[in-house]
């Protein structure tokens, strides 16, 4: 019966607690943790706490942080006062004025780290792990590995100007935890980006090397890190960093190897509104949870979602997107289109509004696509000069929606760019592309912020490190601006 407390006790932890939490326990408290690690039942209980972690961050509202900043999504009425205003919860995020003392997005900051610390405290026991073959125990430490260097790429596109700010990403990047780190004893600095990412590369590379033929958690494969999906990650990884060879080489490999295939023309709008099975082509995808009777208890739908002209929620694309799809284009059909009233001027009117079909019903939570691979293998072709590829790639996309191919003459970059966000939009990208396309940020049809132009660089291309951080880690370096 102790045995069985103890183990209960360390479930509740892991699931409705973070590593930060398990690391003020009290030491009794510590030592239950401890010895729930001993069991292989208590590791993977732990793994699939993790996973289900990484959804919750992933459907929250950080999922609309780049579309909102780019410019891809704006806002419905309230169903009370039929009023348009920024949701107070990204308000000073929204106009590029976030504040570190009250940062609208200090809790993505924290769970960013906490899950890097559930991954580090399983890590740092595999001496122990007996009971796992060495198979599994390659596999659990090639997901943890990932998981970790997943976590610190979202934490530096978010917290670190773009790879080429300096020439040499010697400019801030960020805090890199390689262990389990505890509170009032350690205070780690952050590295330079190029230090970042050498990190982060450093696990990819280390993941690859172990991954084996297992699956450490039942479940569909597309839901869990595995050398597709680790390799998918890396590619976009490697885009984001200007490392245009390695960019290529992991996106070739996904989509000549996966066995995964693009959505046909006819199937691509059916199958993102049938919420039952997942889009075919996707390549990772974090399921929504559900209950013990099966029910999903929630969804990334719901910051999308519309039900009745009293129940919907707030985020919708804005004309300055919908104005990227031409007439023939099937994404055009992507859209539920509403009429809601509006007060305007003190006049009460109908007007559309756009819901995006990508997450409605019990959507999981679509995280990386084939789409996405097609348009990096595009990408890092044009910029190593390899246009005639890169337009076999970009033109692939581009039919697949029902628009006309484009010749050599074109501007192939900025076509590419253009159509990562026709095809990608509302899954998390707009931002992170203008960045690092050195682009600046223009909103218009729809924006209600005080500031809807913000020219590249900025200091505020990125968010604040949260005061709950710095003021607990002198060695933290505040971002400038801030």
């Amino acid at each position: 019966m102790k045995r069985v407390l103890k183990y209960l006790t360390y479930l509740s932890c892991i699931l409705f607690f973070t590593c930060s939490d398990f690391l003020v326990q009290e030491p009794d408290e510590q030592i239950s943790i401890t010895e729930q690690l001993a069991y292989k039942e208590g590791v993977l209980t732990a793994l699939n706490g993790i996973y289900r972690d990484i959804e919750a961050l992933f459907s929250s509202r950080e999922v609309i942080y780049a579309d909102v900043q780019g410019g891809n999504i704006t806002f419905t009425p309230a169903t009370n006062d039929k009023l348009i205003e920024t949701p107070s919860s990204i308000e000073n995020s929204y106009e590029f004025s976030d504040r570190k003392d009250e940062s609208n997005y200090a809790n993505y900051y924290k769970e960013i780290y906490d899950i890097i610390n559930q991954a580090n405290l399983i890590l740092s026991k595999f001496d122990n792990y007996s009971f796992f073959t060495k198979n599994e125990q390659n596999q659990l430490q090639a997901e943890l590995l990932t998981i970790r260097a997943l976590m610190h790429y979202q934490a530096a596109i978010h917290y670190a100007q773009a790879y080429d700010f300096t020439p040499d990403a010697s400019h801030l990047g960020i805090v890199y935890n390689t262990r389990t780190l505890t509170a009032g004893i350690d205070f780690p600095s952050r590295y330079t980006l190029k230090e970042t990412y050498d990190l982060i590369k450093s696990d990819l590379n280390t993941a690859l090397s172990l991954y084996t033929n297992l699956q450490a958690l039942a479940g569909p494969s597309i839901s869990y890190f595995n050398p597709t999906t680790t390799q998918a990650l890396y590619a976009r990884i490697a885009l984001q960093m200007n490392d245009w060879e390695q960019a290529f080489t992991y996106a070739n490999t996904v989509i000549t190897t996966s066995g995964i295939s693009l959505a046909t023309q006819e199937n691509y709008v059916t199958e993102w509104e049938l919420d039952t099975e997942p889009v075919s082509e996707i390549v990772l995808e974090f399921s929504a949870p559900r209950t013990s009777e099966g029910d999903v208890s929630s969804s990334i739908s719901g910051l999308f979602i519309y039900n009745s002209p009293t129940n919907y929620k707030s985020y919708v694309a804005s004309d300055d997107l919908l104005n990227l799809y031409d007439p023939n284009d099937i994404r055009a059909d992507m859209f539920l289109e509403v009429n809601l009233p509006t007060l305007s001027n003190s006049v009460e009117l109908d007007l559309p509004y756009y819901f995006t079909k990508k997450f409605q019903g019990d959507a999981g939570t679509s995280f990386i696509r084939l789409s996405e691979m097609y348009l990096i293998r595009a990408e890092a072709n044009a910029r190593l000069s390899e246009l005639d590829n890169a337009l076999i790639d970009l033109n692939l996309i581009r039919e697949r929606s029902n628009l006309l191919p484009l010749d050599i003459n074109s501007d192939i970059l900025e076509n590419i760019f253009l159509e990562r966000r026709r095809e990608l939009a509302f899954e998390g990208h707009l931002l992170f592309d203008i960045i690092r396309y050195n682009k600046d940020v223009t909103r218009n049809l729809g924006c209600i912020a005080n500031t809807c132009y913000l020219s590249f660089p900025s200091n505020f291309f990125i968010l604040p490190i949260p005061d709950s951080s710095t003021e607990l880690n002198e060695n933290i370096q505040q971002n400038e601006g801030y």
